[in-house]
């Protein structure tokens, strides 16, 4: 199961419950494996559900470790994001595209990666426009596109 979302969530306790049921309808009883960024918000709140519920989960970072790490907003989000890393299995860094080197072509090439990996798209999105390349909005339309299954867990994102 791929993920992709907000980063900034208004209430990411009520998120956490959206996703424990969205998880339920998606594996119904099996274990599952998230293929997640794990970037803030979104796709930690998932990555931590899927493995306090015992299943796997394998990383697609958009850049080595140290670089992305420096996009976390502070030492407690990259000490968090540390401890997932360590649960996870495989962790794979995205190559860099030499004719477009920039921080959103990686994200948006590793939101293609995750895509590549899954048979359903958890999104936790508004259902507003992507604001960048590699965006939920930008997912969600490449999974419906590849005829990917989408289950999308309405949230708020925070001012």
């Amino acid at each position: 199961m791929g993920v992709s979302g907000h980063r900034l969530l208004a209430d990411a306790g009520a998120v956490a419950e959206s996703v424990d049921q969205a998880l339920d309808r998606i594996g119904r009883g099996s274990a599952l494996v998230a293929v997640s960024s794990l970037a803030e918000g979104a796709d930690r709140i998932v990555a931590a559900r899927v493995l306090a519920r015992g299943g796997g989960l394998e990383v697609v970072l958009p850049l080595p470790v140290d670089d992305y790490a420096t996009d976390f907003a502070d030492a407690g989000s990259r000490e968090e994001f540390t401890a997932l890393l360590a649960a996870a299995d495989p962790v794979t860094v995205v190559p860099p595209d030499p004719g477009d080197p920039s921080r959103e072509a990686a994200y948006a090439r590793a939101g293609s990666a995750v895509l590549e990996t899954c048979d359903v798209l958890l999104a936790l999105w508004d259902g507003a426009p992507a604001h960048g390349r590699g965006g939920t909005a930008e997912v969600v339309a490449e999974a419906r596109l590849t005829g990917r299954r989408v289950e999308v867990v309405t949230v708020e994102r925070a001012p």
